[in-house]
């Protein structure tokens, strides 16, 4: 490598061809140019006793050390009946995973490690699915069919997952268009990832097999913003129907994006909406980089075909290298290889993400195909060089590299080396090609990283082991009666309400507006206080302490009747439902003491305003008028909250201040 060429002028020189501008400064244009398309596949857990396709319990989760068994097993790849092999498989196979699965007796039965039948489906999973397929306007389908969907990153024992398409072309608003709903089924969750290093991966098997539904949509969302959008509505929908679990893991999103002339990559395992617009404009450049990376070297390269990297073994003394990665596999035993790559020179510090370059996304197929863990390799256009220029010199002459190529080194034991060297040119033989079609993972800083190559449209077959179900048109319109208000007429009574909007998140997240509804038309509640003492005081409740066991939303409406018939003003609610988080067990009286609730009247509140006048014109604190208003109120509130309310109190207390001489008042 010459020494004029600069990486990391190439980084940013790369970065400017893209176009790449941050999200906050991206603009409707910016993706309608770049032919942004994007899909969503949401998963929710559905709230059943049971699971999908047995009678274990669900919602009891396992410590992962905590485990009554061991299940190990290995990925290998068979043909199917066109005499072909499926790329993902293929692809597994070559990592050698030792797959294990931890199994706790409670949760886990015969059926998920694939030796019993699998019982007929969960009847209540069925339902709700049906419901929430209603609420996005599917057409529900005549005869359920279970469906085998294939699995193979071990995930589940069985290598495949059942599933069943429940409702068909349904719709949601999403801002003013309506984004098509493909389909929504019902299907069994997968297991719990909980270790994967190297060659062994470790699951536990309490989430397998509980119901989900899969929401999928068309690519009908042309912005970032639009996604997050879709995937809100989503979730909202799903949480107003009151029929899906809550908490970590239960609901996840995977995000299909494409961009003109590239392709579509899966975003997997999407853990939080909010990620969505930076995973999204992110993955969009990516695409558009790989295009320019491809259109650069097909102009290098004539023949692909004839493109071939060189592997040479390091025969030289790389004792005295400081970096701690290569000391270790040099302690270790391992194999250093250089790589030269003909033709390649300024694409390996190609932009493709923020702080990320093509070497990253060769580093990342190293790490899940030839299960080499980050750092796996270091290269002639790192940002931060490893070798010193003595060691440059011997790579090259190992190589017998040219100013035009780019060169690699990676360290692998003598095992996985083969595996690492065609992963090195299988990648950079796609970059030739195309942009590959593949699931990529994401990363909390909006960036993702391979996780495996995409599986093909043929991965389902039918489930011989189940018959098919008969959905009557009976049975659908009974299930239709037990819906809740749709979710575009929630968010527009809202707006009717006058709620505030930084409240609507919190509200819509944990279904709350019917709670609203009920205690405003039973208590005649005016809608901003209780919203806000929901939305605000119990979510800052909620975010300092663990909700004691037994506390439940339902609980605020019975505080709100026992108010009433006691007669106890609401002004004292935002005191007393911290003391019902904490001790929802307790009776109203309790939670009344616990506050320092004392019973007084309007009559004897206003008997001490005089008093408290002559106080404040002794200690002269202020010459505005409205001080000793203020300062009397402030000596008043505590006693007066829950007796009376403030605004009327502050009215008769002006009004007495009136009436007192001047030099009394």
């Amino acid at each position: 490598m010459s020494r004029e060429f600069d990486p990391k002028q190439n980084y940013e020189s790369s970065c400017q061809k893209t176009g790449y501008v941050t999200r906050d400064k991206a603009t409707t244009k910016t993706y309608r140019e770049l032919g942004f398309k994007c899909g969503l596949e949401v998963h929710q857990q559905l709230a059943t006793r049971e699971k999908l396709f047995c009678r274990c319990p669900v919602g009891i989760y396992q410590d992962f050390a905590d485990f009554d068994a061991e299940v190990i097993r290995h990925m290998r790849p068979t043909l199917s009946e066109m005499g072909t092999y499926d790329g993902t498989a293929l692809m597994e196979f070559k990592t050698r995973k030792n797959i294990t699965y931890r199994i706790k007796n409670e949760t886990t039965c015969t059926y998920e490690v694939d030796d019993t039948p699998p019982f007929p489906i969960n009847r209540e999973a069925l339902a709700y699915a049906v419901r929430i397929a209603l609420l996005l306007q599917c057409n529900i389908v005549g005869e359920l069919h279970i469906t085998r969907k294939q699995y193979l990153d071990g995930s589940i024992p069985t290598g495949f997952q059942r599933t069943a398409i429940v409702g068909i072309d349904g719709e949601m608003p999403v801002g003013k268009k309506k984004i098509r709903i493909i389909q929504l089924s019902v299907e069994e969750d997968a297991c719990r990832e909980v270790s994967d290093h190297r060659h062994e991966r470790i699951y536990t098997t309490d989430r397998l097999g509980i119901p989900l539904i899969e929401t999928v949509t068309y690519p009908d969302m042309m912005t970032p913003e639009e996604a997050e959008a879709a995937g809100q509505y989503i979730r909202f929908l799903n949480r107003s129907s009151g029929l899906v679990r809550k908490g970590s893991g239960a609901g996840r999103e995977d995000v299909n994006v494409s961009i003109t002339g590239g392709t579509r990559v899966e975003i997997k395992g999407v853990s939080h909406i909010s990620w969505i617009p930076a995973l999204t404009h992110n993955e969009a450049f990516r695409q558009k980089a790989l295009l320019l990376i491809r259109d650069e070297l097909v102009k290098r390269i004539p023949k692909p075909e004839d493109w071939k990297p060189v592997f040479k073994r390091l025969n030289f003394d790389v004792s005295d290298i400081q970096y701690p990665p290569i000391k270790q596999a040099v302690e270790n035993g391992w194999q250093l290889i250089a790589v030269n790559l003909p033709q390649f020179r300024g694409i390996l510090s190609f932009f493709t993400q923020p702080g990320k370059t093509f070497a990253s996304e060769i580093e990342g197929r190293l790490k899940v195909i030839a299960c080499l863990e980050l750092p796996n390799m270091v290269h002639s256009e790192d940002l931060q060089p490893v070798f010193d220029e003595n060691m440059l010199k011997k790579r090259s002459r190992l190589l017998g590299c040219t100013e035009q190529d780019a060169q690699i080194v990676f360290w692998a034991p003598e095992e996985d080396v083969a595996c690492a060297m065609y992963t090195i040119e299988e990648r950079c033989r796609m970059a030739l090609a195309e942009v590959p079609n593949e699931t990529r993972k994401a990363l909390p800083d909006g960036t993702t990283i391979f996780e495996r190559v995409l599986p093909g449209a043929d991965r389902m077959y039918p489930d011989t082991d189940s018959a098919p179900i008969p959905i009557s048109d009976d049975y659908i319109e009974e299930l239709r009666q037990q819906l809740p208000k749709e979710l575009a007429l929630r968010l527009q009574q809202l707006a009717d309400w006058n709620i505030p909007a930084d409240t609507h998140h919190y509200l819509l997240r944990n279904n709350l507006i019917p709670l609203l509804e009920k205690i405003i038309t039973d208590f005649g509640i005016e809608p901003v206080f209780l919203a806000s003492l929901l939305a605000h005081r119990l979510k800052h409740i909620e975010g300092r302490q663990q909700a004691a066991a037994g506390f439940d939303y339902k609980l605020i409406y019975d505080l709100f009747r026992k108010t009433a018939e006691r007669k106890v003003n609401y002004n004292l609610l935002p005191e007393l439902l911290p003391i019902l988080y904490e001790h929802p067990q307790l009776d109203f009286d309790s939670l009344l003491h616990l506050a320092g609730f004392k019973k007084t009247t309007m009559e004897k509140l206003l008997g001490e305003v005089p008093g408290l006048a002559a106080i404040f014109r002794n200690i002269k604190r202020s010459r505005n008028p409205l001080a000793a208003e203020r300062w009397i109120m402030g000596n008043l509130r505590a006693v007066a909250r829950g007796n009376v309310d403030f605004n009327l109190l502050q009215q008769e207390v002006r009004k007495i201040l009136s009436q007192l001489p001047k030099d009394e008042s």
